[in-house]
């Protein structure tokens, strides 16, 4: 079946078989950051923005796709980028393996709420799997960027 959608702002067009899962997908396409940690819908790892809201890209099918926007940290990456540095910071990227899917949830969270709380932070980022670092470091960075980009508001 063909399938035609928005892949990070620009217009793709995918042979799938019905069974093909958007991770998948994706990864085929090159979104490589993407990751496939648990293949149980437990990990965070494969989350990718659906029309804007995060979804773990391998718990639905690739044909719910089609005519939708489906964003990966490949089209997020100014945005990624400066949060990130505050990760990286932390030492929170140990391995890595985890982090794209980290930062795209993280992400998500500070659109629906630009100042979380740190109890919000962890509740909203509990379905992410670390084997490293244990989320302090991560924890710690988020809370670091939502200081500086208070005192960045401010100054403006």
């Amino acid at each position: 079946m063909q399938i035609s959608f928005t892949l990070n702002q620009k217009k793709v067009t995918a042979d799938i078989a019905p069974d093909t899962l958007p991770i998948d997908l994706v990864r085929r396409l090159g979104c490589k950051s993407v990751k496939r940690g648990c293949e149980t819908a437990n990990c965070g790892l494969c989350t990718v923005f659906l029309d804007e809201k995060p979804v773990l890209s391998c718990s639905v099918l690739a044909a719910r796709v089609q005519g939708r926007s489906v964003t990966t940290l490949e089209g997020l990456q100014e945005e990624a980028a400066e949060f990130g540095a505050f990760i990286a910071d932390q030492g929170a990227e140990q391995c890595g393996f985890c982090n794209p899917g980290f930062i795209m949830n993280a992400l998500a969270l500070f659109r629906e709420n630009p100042y979380p709380n740190e109890e919000e932070i962890k509740e909203y980022l509990s379905g992410n799997l670390c084997r490293c670092s244990g989320y302090e470091g991560q924890l710690r960075g988020i809370l670091n960027f939502l200081a500086w980009k208070k005192t960045k508001e401010a100054a403006q």
